[in-house]
């Protein structure tokens, strides 16, 4: 009988890509699927066609130096806890039969190798050898990261462009970011940064068998992104300069960050924050198939002390002092990954924090979670995983402390203003959705207080404060906008049947999101003189000139201090405020005819609406829409003038895409921004 022999051996990508959901890796030189569901592979068969009787097919599935080996059977029931493989029975023809592997939907992610085997009875074999990547499956039901929505799967999987928020709560900024996790060498990236982490030099197999659990993906992949205790991806810097390597500020996407650390031979790029760490692991986990999403949590607590507190020190004139390990910045950003945990018991699956920045060591690793959010809600500080360190950045009380000669001379306990409002982007739209009553049980002041702020309008109250019958409230008129004077008003309350003579001491000061304030910015100080019962509004403002040399990230940190000239009694309101500014214009001919493969034109405009000319280099990028970044330069602008640049580009790929421009400024540190989302139809 003539040998059987595999002449030919077709992978059927385009069949396969459509099939699992990851026709957005097509350029990926390697086929991409999805575990828990078939790949189907297509046999030419040289000489004869294969006998049932006498024949034998054989599948070597290959991770590493782990392996499993299966027979090609007739169909039967597909088990989805092991690896099979058997012919497909719709028009089967021996000659160039069709074959489905089934993958397991708890099988290791990873790059594989697949080796096929013919057999005959004179015992002679032919083999044929490829490749395919497998990922995470949330289609899948059996899979641990299985999300049963469709909208919440195309937009925590597929959607390779978002809004991350920053600023404060009160003035929420939107920034555009784009997660390129299918630009070309993302995905590559993103597999070899499994193969350099300390697990897998330590002792592959083991790492390779542990890679079917997405809690043990997330955790890995928390402490990769950072470059603290591994060849981490980003290395953190929050003080002096940036001239080594690039401003956390000037990053738009992580396929320059993740394709940079893959090509340096892995050497950690330089600079991020928290934003950027948080925004890059969205991309890991997002092409490795796991569900996830970018989360800002404003008025962060980082307690160093476990102690659920967080002490603020201010002087008896309204300067904030610098004066304990504790901190809370104005706004924080980590992840969220959606998986199931049955390490945890009952009630704790869902939606698991995870925070890439380093800022606390867990495990000796600097890294954080995955905490469930549903146990962070409880306060199940009982919980490993890093319950506690999450529960205390959104629950930590205040303690608000004026000193004075080193002696303490009031104290307020504010337990509102800790995560004062969580979100993330909406499903499938360009705002923010309100994900506070998710860390916060329902009947917590809190999460009344983060439904209000998240539609804060612009008079609303921004702090209050009260001792020895007086009441203070310090409230901004209006959100502030650069190139404006910053218009506030502090409301003083008289609660008693006596007049007073108070002394007002005004302090406003620049500071980053993550640190205490620095140099006073402005001040004022004067006497104020209250009827019994009297109420008086004083109408205050920060002059436009001091108000545009905050810039970037940086914010202010205004405080109020009234001292009762007879009783020495003192009371503090304060808040801190970003000032906002101008935004760059997109326009796109033929909006609603965009389609790939043709070439498109846009506008890009920017308006100065500073007091001073402002010049600085374009660069407009955008996933699937242009093949890198198109940079200009943009010469002065005059104040009250417009500047306008059109460009062209040609969409590669189809759905809903983000194209962004920012403006990196000449003279400071400020970067513009602006983005347009698009649909690409089929050409």
């Amino acid at each position: 009988m003539e040998d059987l022999k595999i002449q030919n051996v077709n992978l059927e990508i385009s069949a396969n890509l459509q099939s699992h959901k990851t026709e957005g890796f097509s350029s990926s030189k390697i086929l991409v699927v999805r575990r828990g569901a078939p790949l189907r592979i297509s046999l030419q068969l040289g000489g004869r066609p294969f006998n049932p009787q006498s024949d034998s097919l054989w599948i070597k599935v290959m991770l590493g130096r782990l392996y499993v080996v299966t027979r090609v059977t007739f169909p039967e029931k597909v088990s989805s806890s092991r690896w099979s493989a058997c012919f497909d029975p719709r028009g089967l023809n021996l000659q160039k039969p069709s074959i489905l592997l089934h993958s397991p939907a708890s099988a290791a992610v990873g790059c594989y190798g697949l080796l096929l085997c013919a057999s005959s009875p004179g015992g002679k074999t032919t083999s044929a050898l490829s490749r395919f990547i497998l990922l995470c499956n949330p289609w899948c039901r059996e899979d641990a990261v299985y999300i049963p929505f469709e909208d919440q799967r195309e937009e925590y999987i597929h959607n390779d462009s978002g809004l991350l928020f920053k600023g404060t709560s009160g003035n929420i900024v939107s920034r555009p970011w784009s997660y390129d996790q299918f630009e070309p060498g993302v995905l590559e990236a993103c597999l070899n940064l499994l193969q350099v982490t300390p697990q897998h030099q330590k002792n592959q197999g083991e790492d390779y068998l542990n890679r079917n659990n997405p809690v043990y993906i997330s955790r890995v992949v928390s402490a990769m992104i950072n470059s603290e205790d591994d060849r981490g991806v980003l290395k953190g810097k929050w003080k002096g300069g940036y001239k080594d390597g690039v401003d956390p500020s000037r990053w738009t996407g992580s396929g320059d960050i993740l394709t940079q650390w893959a090509a340096s031979g892995y050497r950690p790029v330089k600079y991020g924050q928290c934003w950027v760490f948080a925004a890059v692991m969205c991309t890991v986990m997002r092409a490795l198939g796991i569900p996830c999403r970018v989360v800002t949590n404003f008025n962060s607590a980082h307690d160093t002390n476990g102690n659920l507190v967080i002490e603020e020190f201010y002087s008896e004139t309204g300067q904030k002092l610098e004066r304990s390990a504790d901190s809370i910045w104005n706004f924080h950003v980590w992840v969220e990954c959606w998986m199931t945990r049955p390490d945890l018991g009952s009630g704790l699956d869902g939606w698991q924090v995870l925070d890439p920045t380093p800022q606390e060591r867990s495990a000796g690793v600097f890294c954080c979670g995955p905490a469930p959010v549903a146990a962070v809600k409880e306060r199940r500080v009982d919980l490993p995983f890093d319950v506690p360190f999450v529960c205390a950045a959104v629950n930590a009380d205040v303690h608000a402390v004026i000193v004075s000669q080193g002696q303490v001379i009031r104290c307020s306990t504010d337990t509102e203003r800790v995560g004062s409002l969580i979100c993330t982007k909406a499903v499938g739209l360009q705002r923010l959705q309100n994900l506070t009553g998710d860390y916060k049980p329902v009947t917590s002041p809190t999460s009344t207080l983060s439904s209000r702020r998240s539609n804060m309008s612009a008079t609303s109250t921004l702090s209050t404060g009260s001792s020895g019958g007086v009441s203070l409230l310090l409230s901004l008129d209006k959100a502030p906008v650069a190139g404006q004077p910053v218009l506030f008003t502090v409301k003083v309350i008289n609660r008693q049947r006596v007049a007073k003579v108070m002394q007002v001491h005004l302090n406003a000061q620049v500071k980053e999101y993550n640190h205490s304030p620095s140099e006073t910015l402005w001040e004022n100080h004067g006497v104020l003189r209250l009827a019994p019962m009297e109420v008086k509004l004083i109408p205050q403002q920060i002059p436009p000139a001091l108000s545009q040399r905050v810039g970037g990230d940086d914010l202010i940190n205004l405080a109020v201090v009234l001292v009762d000239s007879s009783s020495h009694e003192r009371v503090l309101a304060s808040e801190e405020f970003n000032v906002a500014g101008p935004l760059l214009s997109i326009q796109v001919e033929d909006e609603d005819s965009v389609v790939r493969h043709k070439k498109q034109e846009a506008t890009v405009t920017f308006s100065n609406t500073w007091a001073h000319p402002v010049s600085g280099m374009l660069s407009v990028a955008g996933a699937g829409l242009i093949q890198g970044k198109l940079h200009f330069r943009m010469l002065a602008v005059r104040p009250g003038s417009s500047a306008s640049q059109r460009i062209t580009f040609t969409p590669s790929k189809v759905g809903q895409k983000m194209l962004q421009a920012s403006l990196l400024l000449s003279d400071t540190n400020s970067t513009i921004r602006g983005f347009q989302m698009l649909h690409v139809g089929a050409a």
